[in-house]
């Protein structure tokens, strides 16, 4: 039974009384910043008259920024534990019409700069030594010179940034709340409702005749609406394609990759080495048609459990003393900043309530604690998942700590490493003391799900936006038609021969959302080779690389995300680190196989 939020206990609930005691308090940084956003407008005359007046307009910039962060924190945190409440939705909307108030005002601050030659700078840098924290800000800036338009131009692109994007809140609004699946018959006989969200739920029942049932109920449905979902998503692309053509970029993948700052061989070398390793998949999805007994696996059945759920309940207070045994390895400053997080310092709303949004995150802001949003249903998935937002939160305590706001906050490329590293780390300790094999079967599971739907599933998608973009830049219209049977090849051939490719999968990237972020998911599949190379190496290496990979987590935005990884050992530009993930998906099928074999 779902809980109202005033029955938990404070001691597993954030209070974010901390960043602002009341809303008082919040409408007077909000009327602040707005009032610094005003008089920013005058460093327009200024900015590029010397080193000082060139510093003070960049120490403002960064001050407005600071504050906007920390309004967005108290604002979107309430938000996330009552989505009900009208007064933190207002709030939300009234920080994001600031944000972008602030981005108008800001725009002139690239484009003079890039009047700058390097002389210049270097003289400024000399005269000026407090100009020296801006140097990275700074150099990033120098990177856009080719891709930033006349003055004009920019304004017209700064005022027009509230009309762009729409697409994403419209498919949204359209699948969450305009569309209805239907009915289907449960495993007790009985007609129930099928949701986008209860979807894999059913797909992850033992009963295959449901998995079936919701399976074919859910894509009925997409497949009525494919005109409109196509629609919306070429129109997604073309923006993307011409934001780009207008920045004189050589196409969309090119102008991405670019803000990542990689490049989009990268993003081919991960396709490339993913594409190598598909037989590693193939034989996932043999074990599994084994396991589940069936002549043949269908796309219904991929997300059936090979190991039902161990008889393991884990109170929050066990979780966090499994989190903290893992970490013990990275020394005393991660492990004491993270237990003062966990047991004293309120980071983590732990419990689903009435109007809490689902699932999880971690949200770290400059100024603030490095939040975590749990859903703690006392599961071993909840433990991990803890590890998980853990490592993400203990990522921005070290980029907060040891960087200036303005360089604090590292990009979404490496965004997903120090999490994924905790809960492969927490994983790998689980399975040296498993007490019995059924306990190693269901974390051998846990890890095959990992790789397979963060490695191999990610660089589907990624190769399917690939695709897609391309064909738009070529002038493709890209119809439903087009679109169904492009993504049903990819999916025959993630799937391999093996394995029952049903004609309503061609319906499935109607469901993605992540498509509306152009070029995003490939990121999930690389943070997660980066992060089984540096587990490997803190297994093997220990103290010795420890270090390195602290250092990682200090960067936060004052090096490259490449330059970060190479911190701690890590050289994305190398295939060989996706091949190694790969190969440690393929060890655990191995051990699975061997433990399952001995056992059946």
């Amino acid at each position: 039974m779902i809980r109202e939020r005033n029955e938990i206990d404070k001691k597993y609930k954030w209070d974010l009384s901390v960043i602002y005691p009341t809303e008082d308090a919040f409408n007077r940084d909000y009327k602040r910043a707005s009032d610094m956003i005003k008089r920013f407008r005058a460093h327009e005359k200024t900015m590029l008259k010397g080193a000082k007046e060139l510093y003070s307009a960049l120490r403002d910039m960064a001050d407005i920024d600071y504050l906007i962060t920390y309004l967005w924190q108290y604002a979107s945190l309430n938000f996330s534990v009552e989505t009900s409440n009208n007064g933190y939705q207002a709030l939300n909307t009234k920080v994001r019409n600031l944000a972008t108030e602030a981005g108008e005002a800001a725009w002139f601050v690239t484009p003079y700069l890039l009047r700058l030659d390097e002389e210049k700078l270097d003289e400024w840098f000399k005269e000026c030594p407090e100009l020296e924290v801006f140097r990275r800000q700074i150099e990033k800036s120098m990177r856009e010179k080719p891709h930033t338009l006349s003055d004009e131009g920019e304004i017209l692109m700064s005022k027009m940034q509230n009309a762009l994007g729409s697409h994403t809140g419209i498919r949204s609004i359209f699948a969450n709340s305009d569309l209805r699946f239907g009915k289907f018959r449960d495993a007790d006989g009985k007609l129930v409702e099928l949701t986008d969200t209860n979807y894999v739920m059913y797909l992850m029942n033992k009963n295959r005749d449901v998995r079936r049932g919701a399976f074919r109920c859910l894509y009925k449905t997409y497949e009525q609406f494919g005109n409109t979902f196509a629609t919306l998503y070429e129109a997604r692309v073309k923006e993307a394609t011409t934001n780009a053509r207008v920045r004189s970029f050589k196409d969309s993948i090119t102008a991405s990759t670019f803000r990542d700052e990689v490049t989009p061989e990268i993003y081919n070398n991960l396709i490339r080495s993913v594409r190598s390793g598909l037989p590693a998949l193939y034989d996932y999805y043999a074990l599994k048609a084994e396991v589940l007994g069936v002549d043949k696996l269908h796309l219904y059945d991929v997300y059936a459990p090979l190991i039902g759920e161990v008889d393991s309940h884990y109170t929050y207070e066990e979780a966090v003393a499994e989190v903290l045994k893992t970490v013990e390895i990275y020394g005393s400053e991660y492990y004491n900043a993270l237990k003062a997080g966990l047991t004293e310092k309120g980071w983590v709303d732990v419990f689903p309530s009435r109007g809490k949004r689902g699932g999880a995150f971690s949200s770290g802001a400059p100024g603030t604690e490095p939040y975590i949003l749990l859903n703690f249903n006392e599961k071993y998935d909840d433990v991990s998942t803890l590890a998980h937002e853990a490592g993400h939160s203990m990522h921005s305590y070290f980029s907060n700590k040891y960087n200036e706001p303005h360089n604090s906050n590292y990009t979404i490329f490496v965004a997903e490493v120090a999490s994924t590293v905790n809960e492969l780390l927490m994983a790998h300790r689980k399975l040296n003391e498993c007490k019995n094999d059924e306990e190693k079967l269901y974390i051998l599971n846990q890890l095959m799900e990992t790789y397979k739907g963060t490695l191999y599933r990610q660089t589907m998608f990624a190769e399917f936006e690939r695709d897609m973009h391309a064909l738009c830049e070529r002038g493709e219209p890209l119809t439903a038609d087009l679109i169904n049977k492009h993504y049903y090849k990819l999916v025959r051939r993630y799937f391999g021969p093996s394995v029952a490719c049903d004609k309503q999968i061609a319906y499935e990237w109607m469901r993605i959302p992540h498509f509306y972020s152009c070029f995003y998911v490939y990121k999930y599949a690389t943070s997660i080779s980066a992060a089984s190379a540096i587990v490997k190496r803190i297994e093997t290496e220990g103290e010795a690389y420890i270090g390195k990979y602290i250092d990682f987590l200090k960067c936060g935005d004052s090096k490259s995300p490449l330059d970060s990884l190479l911190v701690a050992g890590i050289d994305m530009r190398d295939p060989s680190v996706v091949t190694g993930a790969i190969e440690d998906f393929a060890s655990a099928i191995k051990s699975f196989r061997e433990i399952y074999n001995k056992n059946k």
